[in-house]
């Protein structure tokens, strides 16, 4: 989100992000900054990194190190088990993969880790700190007991669950989506296009995919709205076709 005002900017990031949503807004700049830069580098882009619940490459059971994250992504004999079985735990996880975003915000926010820096974290931890106020009160509020109310929190997470669940097949099911290193030289606009994939569907669809079933644009201009993300695609299919580049689409039900 961009405005003419730094400071209103700032302040509708932290109200929609830390406080309505619990997500640090800094945690999810750091990150998908990273994922854009790097994208699908087995050891840069910290959206292809799951273990040791999933593995996107066979080149991870030589359990490499995590550039972003500073640490190896061990395939040790949990994760051996784990990923023996992500074909059936993949969606599960994914109807609650919010509280990885609440425990990535929170690590991020209360790291004593002095080469991270994050701007403005106390205003970032009190955000986060309004969401963990309002929503609980809220859902005390609601009508039943504690069976219910457990009910609506994990339905709710489901829900969301479903944006997981598209972001993952936007790039996953790319034809050629995994590399060892960061971009180098002139292929950045290359191995854009070949880490991601669209999902074709109807203009009708779009609030349900909020505009991003068109990956391989949104990654070309990621400052671009989303409700445009449909009328530049022709032009990105064209200049794909032009210049021999991969520009893969698969449809919605397929």
């Amino acid at each position: 989100m961009v405005m003419r005002s730094g400071l209103l900017n700032r302040v509708v990031q932290l109200v929609a992000g830390n406080c309505v949503a619990g997500i640090s807004i800094g945690w999810w700049k750091r990150n998908h900054n990273a994922h854009h830069i790097a994208c699908n580098s087995l050891d840069h882009d910290p959206d292809v990194q799951h273990m040791p619940l999933f593995a996107v490459s066979p080149r991870l059971f030589a359990s490499i190190t995590s550039a972003f994250y500073r640490r190896a992504m061990r395939f040790d004999a949990a994760a051996r088990f784990l990923v023996s079985y992500q074909h059936w735990t993949f969606y599960p996880v994914m109807c609650v993969a919010r509280v990885n975003l609440f425990a990535q915000s929170l690590l991020l926010l209360l790291a004593a880790d002095t080469r991270t820096r994050v701007p403005g974290r106390l205003a970032e931890l009190a955000g986060v700190a309004v969401f963990w106020v309002w929503y609980p009160w809220l859902v005390s509020r609601l009508p039943g007991g504690v069976h219910e109310h457990a009910a609506f929190v994990l339905l709710s997470f489901a829900v969301t669950g479903i944006q997981h669940v598209q972001f993952c097949l936007n790039h996953f099911s790319a034809g050629t989506y995994t590399y060892v290193g960061r971009p180098r030289g002139d292929d950045w606009f290359q191995k854009q296009t070949r880490g991601t994939l669209d999902v074709a569907c109807p203009p009708w669809m779009d609030w349900f995919h909020g505009g991003l079933q068109f990956q391989v644009e949104h990654h070309l201009f990621p400052r671009l709205p989303r409700c445009h993300l449909r009328r530049v695609a022709p032009l990105v299919r064209d200049l794909c076709r032009k210049h021999g580049l991969p520009y893969e689409r698969c449809g919605f039900w397929c």
